[in-house]
């Protein structure tokens, strides 16, 4: 924050009980060469702050944070100038491996509207290639605010890297039963050894269709990020490295600092405590279909486990009914 004498321009709005976007208004209006200096100075330490990781939309909002009024555009163009757009993502390949005959669960999540936390989970695995080999990392998020609630990494793509992940998450969070877990159809998540500890703690498995990674796509946004942001920003010395960094990485900064567009652009963890404050009784619903008709399950607070429904009578085919 820019400093005048011993005051900071924040604690000099509060004296003067002005906002602090009307003084860089005013800045820009009288002294526009002073104004840009400072714009392109804050903007440098923004990036350095988040190591590049930001995209000019991102830059922007933390600019609008802090009481400077910067148009978008000019943001991108002022970023572009000085070299500070963001590290571009690579591609990564899919770690599925479905051809089992383990059973499989219906898709339930994509036919939920979430209201709050601890009522959808996801759960996926990637690969990260450092020292000429792979490693592995299971992450478990929270659909609704994205915060990531448990991770684990391993040399060895076994059930117990997905297990160990969800372990984690629930001793992190103590979900109440009735929670839906969503993941694709790897061997990892429909193993005896992964079903029986969502059984335990009463939570309802729900699995991705076919081929169809859209079905995961939350999980699937945060492998990305990571990776760009910063498995392809970092070098690694060894594993005990690669594992401080990513708990920097996600405990640190993606839960709590990084701004998330799907949130209004707040991090997973203030997102998670505005939600808080209210305190009303919040329950997911989950809509099911069978040709014209539908059914619409409410899980209310996360008690009762939804029953497969039967199948649909032809008499209510063109219909549509609900039940409470």
């Amino acid at each position: 924050m820019p400093v005048q004498g011993s005051l900071s321009v924040e604690r000099m709005c509060q004296v003067a009980v002005v906002s602090r976007a009307g003084y860089y208004r005013n800045f820009q209006e009288h002294s526009p060469v002073e104004e840009e200096m400072l714009v392109r100075s804050t903007m440098q330490q923004i990036v350095v702050e988040h190591r590049r990781r930001y995209g000019y939309r991102r830059v922007w909002k933390e600019l609008r944070d802090r009481g400077m009024v910067v148009n978008h555009k000019r943001v991108l163009r002022l970023m572009r100038e000085d070299n500070l757009l963001a590290v571009q993502r690579q591609q990564f390949v899919v770690t599925t491996d479905s051809n089992h005959t383990l059973e499989i669960a219906v898709n339930l999540a994509r036919r939920m509207k979430l209201t709050g936390v601890n009522q959808l989970w996801v759960a996926d695995i990637t690969y990260i290639q450092v020292w000429g080999e792979f490693v592995f990392l299971a992450v478990v998020l929270d659909a609704f605010s994205r915060k990531v609630v448990g991770w684990e990494l391993s040399r060895s793509l076994s059930s117990g890297l997905a297990l160990r992940a969800l372990e984690k998450a629930i001793a992190e969070r103590q979900p109440p039963p009735g929670l839906v877990h969503h993941s694709d159809r790897g061997v990892q998540y429909a193993c005896r050894q992964y079903v029986a500890l969502l059984e335990k703690h009463q939570m309802v498995a729900s699995m991705s269709r076919p081929g169809n990674p859209y079905d995961n796509a939350r999980c699937e946004r945060f492998m990305q990020t990571l990776k760009r942001e910063e498995i392809y920003a970092s070098a690694y010395r060894d594993m005990e490295h690669l594992r401080a960094n990513l708990e920097d990485f996600i405990e640190r900064y993606y839960n709590k600092k990084r701004l998330h567009s799907a949130l209004g652009y707040l991090s997973p963890e203030k997102f998670e405590a505005l939600q808080t404050g209210d305190q009303t009784v919040k329950a997911a619903t989950v809509t099911c279909s069978f040709g014209k008709a539908s059914t619409l399950l409410d899980l209310g607070t996360g008690t009762q486990t939804p029953s497969p429904s039967p199948d649909p009578n032809p008499l209510l085919l063109g219909t549509d009914r609900q039940i409470l």
